[in-house]
């Protein structure tokens, strides 16, 4: 990572849309030109089948459990560790990440600064065993309400009836000390971007943990 002007500034590795790798460039280049780069979509899953979930708090929405930008010279695994580490407070052995897909990611969207942000990102989603507590996670209050812990086969079939809801479990903060409720979740909670269906967005990583657990 280098410092400019005393401001530091992240770099990202860039590509062509093949992957070929080309280089590194500033983060905010990166999206002002519309340059292809790695993100990482973090998944954590246990035993007993269940998937965890951040809920955002700008969106007020169920996401990934972590999930950012590949920094330049780091490889997807490691960025799999670090994003789970800043976002949710655990520390993972990101070596025992697996790969579920890669997905081309295309967003154009015009900021209320009037800034175009363009988004191209190969996104390498991964999941990983989960053998700690909801108790265990220290998320950053700033960007999350909390997370949430689902069966990853009650949530696949809400995702494909696209309706209803199911029970789960939720570990939040108060006054800094990590609290654990039962909760409900409805199929409205769930975070889809616009051009997109629930079922293809979360869909392959459930039916990955679920396979994961059959196999067991």
């Amino acid at each position: 990572m280098k410092k400019k002007e005393g401001m530091e500034m992240e770099y990202l590795d860039i590509y062509d849309e093949n992957g070929k790798f080309l280089g590194s460039e500033e983060r905010s280049k990166v999206h002002k030109e519309a340059l292809w780069h790695n993100t990482v979509h973090c998944w954590l899953y246990d035993k007993e089948g269940n998937v965890y979930f951040q809920i955002r708090k700008d969106k007020n929405k169920l996401y990934t459990t972590a999930s950012g930008h590949v920094k330049s010279g780091e490889t997807i695994k490691e960025a799999f560790g670090r994003e789970i580490e800043e976002e949710i407070g655990y520390h993972v052995d990101y070596n025992k990440a697996e790969l579920i897909e890669i997905n081309k990611y295309i967003l154009d969207r015009e900021e209320e600064n009037g800034f175009m942000f363009r988004d191209r990102a190969f996104a390498n989603v991964y999941g990983c065993l989960f053998t700690g507590t909801l108790e265990e996670f220290d998320y950053q209050a700033e960007e999350l309400e909390g997370i949430v812990r689902l069966n990853a086969k009650n949530t696949l079939e809400v995702l494909k009836e696209e309706k209803g809801s199911l029970a789960g479990t939720k570990c939040y903060k108060e006054q800094e000390e990590i609290k654990v409720t039962n909760t409900s979740i409805s199929f409205e909670e769930f975070l889809v971007n616009k051009g997109e269906t629930a079922i293809e967005k979360y869909g392959k990583v459930l039916e990955f943990i679920i396979n994961k657990i059959d196999r067991k």
